[in-house]
């Protein structure tokens, strides 16, 4: 192929040189992101910011060197102070820190480009023998050669295109510099990887979300970045893992929706989720790769089986998933002791129809019990034709940013803040959604894998307002269950009013014994009651799994 070395000046738009560039398929690619990134503006922030290469090793244990842009690592930060995270910040979960570390030199805004020539160099003085490099740009490798953030490559793999600019903006103002391909650049990280001694591996780059009508899809770049990483890793012999596709594939199982809320504030940069999901393909893809140089890597990960419930099934049983707090699952031992309502769920099913599981947890809000991981192992277990009673609200009462950080925003409205959240081992930012979104997020979740969800209102707390009548919370939490009922059409179990009206019947000195040590936490007694208005609400309904009662 022959070898085209263009000049661009400052006045490159005028120079004949430059518009002969532009017709050997020199233009700079389009910038699609959209997105203002500032990071790599300031380098010396970003120096202090960033770890120390190689910093993370132990003894002479290898290090997992992450190199790519803010997918991998948002902000200079990388903290998800506003909201993003890089599925970089999660990956150390996929490897045994007593083997080797994970080391997250990933920067936002960078491009192969300026990450080769600016960030680069300070890496590889971390890289020994031994070590592992994970290779994953291109998402800002378009825009201007000469301006803007100066961070365009040339489109394709070629070994011999090149494009010699004098940059116009920038630190390096007035300096000459020679711009390559993604490929070419692609082959200088492999190269120099293998020439330290270390293994490198590339990755396709993660999706971005397109809207598409009024819903959402991924972005696959196979004809693109993703073809061209492959193409590399084919010709060097490196080992490739399409992330593009791997976290694509599981978008197209989402609902648009859901695939929305995997992003945060624009179309490129994940929310916790997004981040989390992408850790995992990239975790899930490195596993998969028959590539032979990867099999010492693999011998040091860990926790790719997803992670589950542990329910039992039994072949042409459905089952069915009881989530909440201690109303429906607290200690459940001592006959004077507290009880939740799950506890005697083999009262109301039967069991020779259907299985049940109680994972419900004592303290937990709709909140802590998605950032526990808890509903991750109910989701993780759920098949077509199960069932889930989705029963949270006590604590949800709770503060946004202080004590257990366990409050939810209140109301049903799409809406999110970033709360800081400082508990006694540990200080991480969080993305806090209404009440009402995570109910929607669980009800997502289970349509997604073919089960049915049932929304079941809080338990009454042992409180006489007026000295006749037990406490009613239809103006906010009820209020919030019926509108988020109405709106995604999920069978609705009004437990409270059921029990409140029970307990009404009998008075308050009667409903003592249907409470234990305080206003909240239930008896044996009061266990029973509240399983028994599950049963009796289920038989107003038409939902199938009130077929499956004694």
């Amino acid at each position: 192929m022959k070898r085209y070395v263009k000049l661009i000046t400052l006045a490159g738009c005028l120079c004949a040189t430059a518009a002969h560039a532009q017709d050997n398929g020199y233009k700079p690619m389009d910038d699609v992101n959209k997105v203002v990134d500032l990071t790599l503006d300031s380098l010396e922030k970003v120096k202090t910011a960033r770890p120390a290469a190689g910093s993370s090793r132990q003894g002479d244990n290898p290090v997992l060197f992450l190199v790519g842009n803010s997918t991998m690592r948002t902000g200079t930060k990388g903290n998800g102070d506003n909201g993003q995270w890089g599925w970089g910040f999660y990956e150390h979960h996929y490897f045994d820190a007593s083997k080797i570390t994970v080391e997250n030199q990933a920067l936002g805004g960078t491009s192969s480009r300026t990450f080769y020539t600016q960030l680069w160099p300070d890496v590889k003085k971390g890289i020994r023998p031994g070590d592992w490099v994970i290779i994953e740009l291109g998402h800002n490798d378009n825009g201007p050669f000469d301006s803007g953030r100066c961070r365009a490559t040339i489109r394709g793999i070629s070994p011999t295109d090149s494009l010699v600019v004098t940059l116009k903006e920038g630190p390096h103002k007035g300096e000459q510099e020679t711009v390559y391909s993604y490929g070419e650049y692609m082959r200088r990280f492999v190269r120099e990887t293998r020439a330290l001694g270390a293994h490198p591996i590339l990755m396709s780059l993660t999706p971005r979300k397109k809207q598409v009508g009024e819903g959402w899809e991924p972005v696959r770049v196979a004809d693109s970045f993703g073809g061209w990483a492959r193409q590399v890793a084919e010709e060097l012999n490196v080992p490739f893992i399409d992330l593009n596709e791997l976290s694509a594939t599981k978008y197209d199982r989402m609902s648009p929706w859901k695939i929305n809320y995997h992003f945060y504030l624009d179309n490129i940069h994940t929310s916790k989720f997004g981040a989390e999901l992408n850790a995992r393909s990239a975790a899930e893809g490195l596993m998969a790769c028959q590539h032979p140089e990867l099999q010492p890597l693999q011998a040091m990960m860990q926790n790719i089986a997803l992670p589950t419930t542990g329910v039992k099934r039994e072949k042409g049983k459905p089952v069915v998933f009881i989530t909440g707090d201690s109303t429906v699952k607290n200690t459940d031992r001592d006959t004077t002791g507290m009880w939740g309502w799950g506890s005697q769920a083999w009262r109301i099913f039967d069991e020779n129809k259907i299985t049940y599981i109680n994972c419900a947890q004592a303290g937990r809000s709709l909140r802590t019990y998605l950032r526990e991981g808890r509903w991750e192992k109910v989701y993780n277990d759920l098949q077509p034709g199960d069932f889930v009673l989705i029963q949270f609200g006590h604590n949800d009462i709770g503060e946004l940013h202080r004590g257990k950080h366990r409050g939810d925003i209140p109301g049903v409205a799409d809406t999110s803040c970033v709360s800081r959240v400082v508990l006694k081992d540990e200080a991480y930012n969080e993305v806090v959604y209404s009440f009402g979104w995570y109910l929607r997020k669980m009800i997502d979740d289970c349509r997604e894998k073919g089960a049915t969800p049932i929304i079941v209102s809080l338990t009454p707390r042992n409180e006489w307002p007026d000295g006749q009548h037990i406490e009613r919370r239809n103006d906010s939490y009820g209020q919030w269950y019926r509108a988020v009922a109405e709106q995604t059409g999920t069978t609705f179990l009004d437990l409270h009013n059921i029990t409140a009206d029970a307990l009404d019947a009998i008075g308050p000195e009667a409903a003592k014994a249907y409470y234990c040590g305080d206003h909240t936490h239930t008896s044996l007694r009061g266990a029973r009651l509240n399983a028994l208005g599950i049963a009796i609400a289920l038989r107003r309904t038409s939902s199938d799994l009130a077929k499956y009662l004694k």
